[in-house]
């Protein structure tokens, strides 16, 4: 049993507010990215109580085809805290031993899923270029974290974005904006053979150019959820200060607030990056 301590609100809480989730039925508890205090553990459990922690959210079967596969990430009968299961939007929760990792106090909000997807690709050594219609936002991704970026509520066009490559697109493409008609364009910015990554889930039926794809010979990935070793991954950035935690953590309100805050930030978004409920600040 944990004590919550801080929740990230995520891109995914907003489409859940707004209705737009494809794997969640209602009535629904939100939270999914949250921390806290072990105030009560099963016998032999390896964890102590008093302990900060990190939760994986991502409760996996442990028997299916994917996780004999050691995927448990896309595991056939996942549920997901605050999707398939009632989240962290609460005082206490029960999550398995097994998805929790020891912090020693460390709170972590790695950022809205485009920006996370773009700090650990430049992390991994690539150079990265941010498109998005909000100028707002822009802006800050190009003054505050240094990335190149292509304003699309000018243009969008896959010859502007070639121009940037010397004529060639991209040899990744991450779409992260959980919106239909940006994912379908996104294939007419990759290089050939490129490749294609959808982070973000929508309710749509995407469909594609055939032609366009097979002259590319270009590959379409579909990625869902973490592994451990996912966590570990951002754990270790933020303790290495490659993670700009204080930049990207814009927002901040209490538990009592964050009905109205949520249903607030899902309208007016000028300015916000992440947002993070306070529930106990005691981890």
């Amino acid at each position: 049993m944990l004590s919550v301590s801080h929740v990230g609100i995520c891109g995914t809480d907003y489409h859940i507010f707004e209705g737009k989730h494809p794997f969640l039925t209602y009535p629904r508890v939100m939270g999914h990215e949250f921390s806290g205090t072990v105030v009560a553990a099963g016998e032999g459990v390896g964890v102590a109580t008093g302990q900060s922690v990190i939760v994986n959210p991502y409760l996996s079967c442990g028997r299916c085809i994917a996780c004999r596969q050691d995927k448990p990430n896309c595991c056939v009968a996942i549920e997901v805290l605050g999707v398939h299961r009632d989240g962290a939007m609460c005082e206490q929760i029960l999550v398995p031993a097994g998805n929790l990792y020891p912090t020693g106090g460390l709170v972590i909000g790695a950022g809205p899923i485009g920006l996370g997807t773009a700090l650990f690709a430049r992390i991994a050594g690539h150079e990265v270029t941010i498109l998005d219609v909000d100028r707002d936002r822009l802006e800050f991704v190009e003054r505050d974290l240094g990335f190149a970026v292509v304003d699309g509520s000018i243009a969008t066009s896959a010859e502007l974005l070639r121009s940037r490559t010397a004529g060639e697109a991209f040899d990744i493409v991450f779409d992260a904006t959980g919106n239909g008609a940006s994912i379908r364009s996104a294939f007419g910015y990759v290089a050939h053979g490129g490749a294609l990554v959808m982070v973000s889930v929508v309710k749509d039926e995407i469909s594609f150019s055939d032609p366009e794809f097979h002259k590319r010979e270009m590959t379409l990935i579909g990625t869902r959820n973490a592994t451990r070793s996912d966590f570990d991954q951002v754990v270790a950035s933020i303790r290495d200060d490659k993670i700009p935690i204080a930049r990207l953590v814009t927002h901040r309100t209490t538990l009592a607030k964050s009905p109205h805050d949520i249903a607030r930030w899902s309208r007016e978004k000028a300015g916000l990056i992440k947002a993070v409920i306070t529930v106990h600040d005691d981890a």
